[in-house]
């Protein structure tokens, strides 16, 4: 292209050579290929949306939203041009102060009533603090000044407005004619006019009722009064006080006296200034009265009817007019004012705003006093008694009408799904078109009423301090919900409503056009020219213009005005003109509809009622069925937020908003959440403990709440969060299973069944407590027993062959025992780490023990004993055939008593005995613990196929090329298979280690004297023997005091003992075993040989003296058997076949093999160790 813009009589041959198609196939390529990334990425987006995507919209998600009101782009002089200058004008002008009024009450709806309403409110305790009140109303003069400013230019507007009104019907002979008045009434200018002083009525009520303004503006007052007295204090001049207090009074005089309307219909409408005559206008105040009239038949027509939609309100505009044509002209119509006041039997207060209620009775009787005067008292009581049968009806009617509206909305929300889902078809658009106008206008129909019933209801109750009923509360908080519903309905289909409102406004606005067209064409028809004929033809044609075009408010409001000029003469046919007007009332309600919608759906007066939420959320956990409605609710009380935004007594709205978002909060939780999770618990532990025959539970007697309906409601929204139900229940439930399960460990097995029952019956996602489980045969814990050692090896008594630790005494029936199982599930309760701190602590109680086992060898009594008896044995062993002698031994154990013996008859040598048990206790301790973590290593590691060839994941997840994740997940898993392998086949040498830190210690040449031990041994084990025996005895006896069937412990400690001394060999020397036995067996020889004596002599008494001195002896006999083959075992675990000296040689010896000496050092090793 560039070289032919260059050179354009230079050319390319004209023949294909097929260069430019590939080129085309490439871009299409090209271009396929991003069509189909395109298409899924979207359908990826499509998949994260899942259902959320689609044509409705969720009302609690709100990401979008659709403005469907057109914006006026024109001005009123842009719109209002015709050939016809003075009619240009007169509309121009009645067009620019209608719309003044529509800005004006809409500044006052959402910026003067709520900053007044919400005066006072979200104040925190605090508030109660002397000053807080004054600050409060401090931050509010400005805001007071505001509304004076605003109410002043309302006065501005309602006088100019009049002065309008006037000069159009002026008949002075003075006055000029601007157009031809006569039936011509701008209808719409009086609405508008009433509109703007129901703003001021409302600002009236709002103040009369506001008691908390009042009281602070005083003390705001009172405040003053001191800055006057001390302005140095404040930091103020006294010349700035002067005219503050001013703007006070006038402020107080103008806005809080109440007087705000009063005010402006006293105003002086007569301004010579202006030349425009008012009150002694006679055609104005016919045209005035004319329009009340009309306007109020109208509005009496529709009132307490189902097509009945801002009626209310305009009723209360026509009582302003009247009030204003009574204070203008000073007349009374009193057949009006009548009529007036018969209405209030129909409506008995209308609501304003918010919980503002305005009784008409009382305006009309306070405002216009001439006419009170003329009703007698007995029809104005029968009013306020009308008013009061009025609230009981409606308690008891209630319930039917939540009933009959529940069907009215549920089969209009089936309509309007039905036709919005319905495809639109061409040949039937205009029919499709009006019955979707029609349902639109029904929903906002039912909204208007339901909106109507519940705030007038609710509003009453309050203004007359009537206590509502339980009953009456729930039905009008269903009412509500059904109000929430028609909202969320329309909400729920914006895109279709959106696209049916555009076709709708245009073919109203078409139906409109073709009726004024037929007008237009009559009027052209007839030849006969005249002012009036011009005025109303180009006031046709100005509606026409402005008809078509978007149908914005200004432009309705124009065609209005237009039409009121438009319609004289009998331009139209009574038959034509209805239906134009039902036209562009709909053209009215289409146009506006979702402000219609939003405005009648508005809840944010539930604010001012918020105390119904608590007895509503009780109904709402009684009849769990349809629990969804709460999303109803929820939405109801988010409709205050807007409102409060303009609250301006505060430093910021944020801290009222805070307030009013945990008082809910709170209330929520207190009636519903918190109760729903007691009941769940509650219902969950019953069920899990069936077996405990609770009370009872029978769903037929006392009935079956089906609480899962709450799990499957989505997260309701509240502000900016969402409170998710089955979140807050399922946390709750965590936490109390897992803070009970930590209290109480063996209780996890009830506590994972409660978790499954929870996901099962409630669909609820528990998380696993991951706490550490233990069994029900639990046993002491291993931390238990290792905190308290020292009251563990005193308390049991330990038996080897078993390995079991057994009670001494307990208070119950029963004693506690401790096994290896008890351990290994201790072990895994707590992790394989607690053994080595376990030895760690015996190691730490060792020490303690052994100084006192020091001293007891130490001291001169025992050491001279056993010095002697050493030096006995030595001289004499050659006569006792090596053996130490038996008596010798009993005689030391005898010898010790008379040292002395404790109050409950223990001698020395007991406690020492008790000593050694103790010693041998810990390290039968020490040995369970090493079974424990062997037998927990091996239940952990029974899913490995083969110990011996144990795969590496690490290498095969790196083969398959997995991620890093799985790569360290895997290596994690080697290490873990790992440690399981070692220790279960070897575990640790405890004995050898405790054996070998003491060891040097016990054999070294500052603790000589415990090199005696070996010789003490016989005496001890005749001790031990003697109370072994009598542990066995008080097993029959009644009183079990002390009884035991085993005592290992005794055993083990000696062993240990002789082993940290390496004195095996000195105790076998003394073949003491060999002895008892040899002492015993003679005794018994001698018993039985004196029996076979005594056989002849038939002496029974001598007999069984016999047979109890043989039986003494054969327990005597067989419980030093017992004890010898028990410490021949413990010995064995202290390898007791090798001395210190063979053991050192031998571990030299294993040394030099590790380092890799010759063959001849292992042969010399082998050596060794045969000696």
């Amino acid at each position: 292209m560039a070289v032919e813009a260059m050179s354009p009589d230079w050319e390319f041959d004209r023949f294909d050579d097929g260069s430019q198609k590939i080129h085309t196939e490439v871009q299409l390529k090209n271009y396929g290929k991003f069509l189909e990334e395109y298409t899924s990425q979207l359908k990826g987006i499509e998949e994260a949306l899942d259902d959320t995507i689609g044509d409705v919209w969720d009302f609690t998600l709100d990401p979008i939203a659709l403005q469907l009101v057109p914006h006026e782009q024109s001005s009123l002089l842009e719109l209002i041009k015709t050939d016809n200058k003075v009619l240009n004008k007169v509309i121009t002008v009645y067009a620019a102060l209608c719309s003044e009024v529509k800005k004006l009450k809409y500044e006052a709806e959402n910026k003067f009533y709520n900053g007044l309403l919400y005066y006072g409110e979200g104040a925190s305790d605090n508030s109660v603090l002397e000053g807080e009140s004054q600050i409060q109303m401090g931050r509010f003069i400005s805001f007071l000044q505001e509304l004076s400013c605003f109410v002043s230019r309302c006065f501005e507007v309602v006088v100019n407005m009049v002065h309008q009104l006037a000069a159009l019907y002026n008949s002075s002979k003075g006055a000029t004619k601007i157009i031809e008045s006569v039936g011509v009434h701008f209808q719409t200018v009086y609405e508008h006019l009433g509109e703007l002083l129901v703003v001021l009525i409302t600002l009236d009520e709002i103040m009369e009722n506001h008691t908390t303004l009042k009281d602070h503006w005083k003390m705001y007052k009172r405040l003053l009064k001191s800055v006057h007295h001390n302005p140095l204090k404040f930091a103020i001049s006294e010349d700035k006080l002067k005219p503050f207090e001013k703007l006070l009074l006038k402020l107080e005089g103008q806005l809080l006296d109440g007087m705000i309307f009063q005010a402006c219909v006293d105003q002086r409408f007569d301004d010579p200034g202006e030349g425009v005559s008012v009150s002694k206008n006679t055609p104005f105040a016919e045209e005035f009265s004319h329009n009340i009239r009309t306007i109020f038949a109208n509005v009496e027509s529709k009132l307490g009817e189902p097509s009945e939609i801002d009626q209310r309100d305009k009723y209360a505009g026509v009582s302003g007019l009247f009030v204003l044509h009574f204070h203008i002209f000073r007349t009374v119509d009193k057949k009006l004012y009548r009529s007036l006041l018969d209405v209030c039997k129909k409506v008995p207060a209308v609501t304003l705003t918010a919980n503002i209620i305005w009784f008409p009775d009382a305006f009309l009787v306070n405002k216009v006093p001439p006419a009170a005067k003329l009703m007698d008292k007995k029809s104005l009581q029968s009013i306020r008694s009308h008013r009061e049968a009025y609230l009981q009806q409606k308690a008891q009617t209630l319930t039917k009408d939540v009933q009959s509206y529940y069907v009215f909305v549920a089969s209009w929300m089936m309509k309007m799904e039905a036709i919005l889902s319905k495809e639109q078809r061409s040949e039937k658009l205009a029919e499709d078109l009006s019955s979707r106008c029609n349902v639109f206008v029904q929903g906002i129909l039912y909204a208007y009423s339901l909106s109507t019933i519940i705030k007038t209801t609710m509003n009453l109750h309050m203004s007359m301090q009537k206590p509502m009923t339980k009953a009456s509360v729930k039905a009008l908080c269903r009412l509500m919900e059904l109000l929430k519903a028609v909202e969320h309905t329309f909400y729920r289909r914006s895109m279709v409503v959106a696209d049916s409102v555009s076709h709708i406004t245009q073919q109203l606005q078409s139906q409109a056009l073709t009726a004024i067209a037929t007008a237009k064409k009559r009027v052209i028809s007839d030849k006969k020219y005249s002012e009036q004929r011009l005025d109303v033809l180009s006031a046709l044609v100005l509606a026409e213009n402005t008809l078509n075009g978007p149908s914005t408010k200004e432009r309705r409001l124009v065609v209005s005005l237009a039409l009121s000029v438009g319609t004289q003469m009998r331009t139209f046919r009574d038959e034509e003109l209805m239906p134009l007007q039902l036209v562009l009332k709909k053209l009215d309600l289409i146009s506006e509809l979702k402000e219609r919608v939003k405005v009648q759906c508005d809840c944010s007066f539930l604010y001012w009622h918020r105390a119904v939420f608590p007895i509503y959320l009780d109904d709402v956990y009684d009849n769990a069925v349809d629990a969804a409605r709460i999303h109803y609710m929820f939405s109801a009380l988010r409709d205050s937020v807007p409102t409060m935004m303009h609250a301006k007594h505060m430093d910021s709205c944020d801290q009222l908003l805070e307030s009013y978002d945990a008082e809910i909060m709170e209330v929520f939780k207190e009636h519903l959440l918190d109760k729903l999770c007691k009941e769940i618990e509650k219902d969950l532990r019953l069920s899990v403990h069936t077996h405990l025959k609770l009370d009872d539970r029978n769903p037929f007697k006392v009935g079956l709440k089906d609480l899962a309906h709450f799990f499957t409601l989505k997260p309701i929204r509240f502000f900016n969060r969402f409170i998710d139900i089955k979140a807050y229940v399922t946390h709750y439930l965590d936490k109390t299973f897992y803070n009970l399960t930590t209290v109480a460990l063996h209780d996890w097995a009830t506590y994972s069944e409660m978790r499954n029952l929870a996901t099962q019956r409630y669909g609820l996602t528990m998380t696993e407590a991951h706490l550490p489980s233990q069994t029900l045969e639990q046993g002491l814990d291993v931390l238990e027993i290792m905190r308290n050692i020292h009251v563990f090896v005193s308390r049991y008594n330990y038996n080897l062959n078993n390995q079991i630790f057994i009670e001494k005494t307990s208070n119950n029936k029963h004693l506690n025992t401790i096994n290896i199982r008890h351990i290994a599930n201790s072990i895994r309760t707590h992790g394989t780490g607690i053994m080595n701190t376990t030895v760690n602590f015996t190691y730490q109680f060792l020490r303690k023990k052994f100084y006192i086992f020091s001293q007891f060898m130490y001291d001169e009594h025992i050491k001279s004993r056993l010095i002697k008896d050493i030096r006995f044995f030595r001289e004499t062993k050659d006569e006792s055939d090596q053996k130490y002698p038996f008596d010798r031994a009993e005689k030391f154990n005898r010898g010790i008593r008379k040292l002395g013996i404790t109050p409950d008859g223990q001698s020395y040598l007991d406690q020492f005995r008790q000593l050694i048990s103790q010693i041998g206790n810990a390290m039968g301790y020490v040995r369970m613990i090493r079974s424990g973590g062997l037998h927990c290593c091996s239940s952990a590691i029974r899913f490995v196929p083969d110990l011996e060839d144990i795969v590496n994941f690490e290498e095969l997840v790196k083969e398959v090329g997995l991620s890093e994740e799985t790569q360290k997940a895997a290596s994690l898993l080697d290490s873990v298979l790992g440690d399981l392998t070692s220790n279960s086949a070897e575990g640790t040498e405890y004995f050898k280690m405790l054996v070998g830190v003491f060891s040097p210690e016990f054999r070294s040449v500052k603790n000589m004297h415990l090199r005696n031990f070996y010789m003490i041994v016989p005496p001890l084990t005749v001790n031990f023997v003697e109370h072994s025996i009598g542990c066995k005895e008080k097993l029959n006896k009644k009183n079990k005091g002390g009884a035991s069937f085993t005592d290992d412990g005794f055993a083990m400690g000696v062993a240990y003992i002789l082993k940290l001394l390496d004195q095996y060999q000195e105790f076998d020397s003394l073949h003491w075993f060999q002895a008892v036995r040899d002492k015993y067996v003679k005794e018994i020889n001698a018993v039985v040989k004196e029996q076979n004596v005594q056989t002849t002599s038939q002496d029974e008494k001598l007999m069984q003296t016999m047979n109890l001195t043989q039986k003494r002896l054969d327990i005597y006999l067989q419980e030093f058997e017992l004890l010898y083959f028990s410490l021949s075992s413990a010995r064995i675990f202290f390898r007791a076949d090798k001395t210190a000296a063979e053991e050192t040689q031998e571990k030299k010896d294993r040394e030099e093999v590790s380092k890799g000496g010759a063959a001849s050092s292992a042969e010399g090793t082998s050596e060794s160790s045969t000696k």
